[in-house]
């Protein structure tokens, strides 16, 4: 993989309907987005900054040494608040970006060195990875979005709905409760890398009608006919922070294996 200075934006929305002010969730002494962002600055990123609409999680990042910028609160995803510290910080057109979500307190560094090496190798206008699935309950799940790919390597269609769909396969398998040995499904991993000038113009596009209905915001990009590429990872990333029992979860990691000081 061609190698690339880059830059982490960690987009961390204070308002959550099932963990309000989830960025700040404590983790073994520290919120959550300050362990998003030790993890990011260990993937050899030349800059990390973190990107909010709310001042409490800018004072905690800023806490801890890390830069931090206050943004709009209407934003509809992390890509347009991207978008704005990309004017925020007038980054050349050619700066690399990752966005690293703000509920990803376990995420490999290396899964973001390598989306940001995708793109460089790749030439296209946003990178991201994907992983393969094994398991029908996984291929089934709406909530494991699945994403099919091109002869190139790029993104043809994400989806939540189980694609590529084996037609024959599964009219013989009543339930679906077994995927065809030969399938080729992939659950996408939500990191990407883009460039500064790919997310200027990005803030300009309408919201397509695919986007909408199924609320992944990467299918504005495809809509408009952007190329979107896609590394194949060996390594499915721990699941990030979304309710209550996930919050449980992540908090009884980090206190067994990562104490932080008294």
């Amino acid at each position: 993989m061609l190698a690339m200075p880059f830059k982490v934006v960690i987009p961390a929305r204070y308002a959550s309907t099932r963990l309000p002010g989830k960025p700040l969730l404590d983790l073994a002494g520290k919120p959550m987005v300050v362990r998003v962002a030790e993890r990011a600055i260990l993937s050899g990123a030349d800059e990390v900054l973190v990107a909010s609409d709310h001042p409490q999680v800018l004072a905690a990042a800023e806490s801890h040494g890390l830069r931090a910028l206050l943004t709009r609160a209407d934003h509809v995803s992390g890509t347009d608040r991207l978008a704005e510290v990309v004017e925020a910080t007038g980054w050349s057109d050619d700066t690399v970006v990752v966005n690293v979500q703000g509920d990803e307190p376990l995420i490999d560094p290396a899964l973001i060195a390598q989306t940001a090496a995708q793109l460089a190798q790749s030439g296209a206008d946003i990178a991201t990875l994907a992983h393969a699935v094994v398991d029908a309950a996984d291929f089934f799940n709406p909530h494991v979005v699945k994403v099919v790919l091109a002869a190139t390597g790029d993104a043809l269609y994400f989806s939540r709905a189980p694609i590529p769909y084996a037609r024959d396969h599964f009219a013989r398998e009543a339930g679906g409760e077994t995927l065809p040995a030969q399938m080729l499904a992939y659950r996408h991993v939500g990191l990407y890398a883009y460039r500064a000038r790919f997310l200027r113009t990005y803030a300009s596009l309408a919201p397509s009608p695919l986007e909408n209905l199924e609320a992944l915001e990467q299918l504005r990009a495809l809509w408009h006919g952007f190329r979107i590429s896609v590394a194949i990872s060996d390594q499915l990333p721990a699941a990030g922070v979304d309710t209550p029992a996930d919050a449980q979860r992540v908090q009884a990691w980090f206190k067994k294996f990562d104490r932080a000081p008294v």
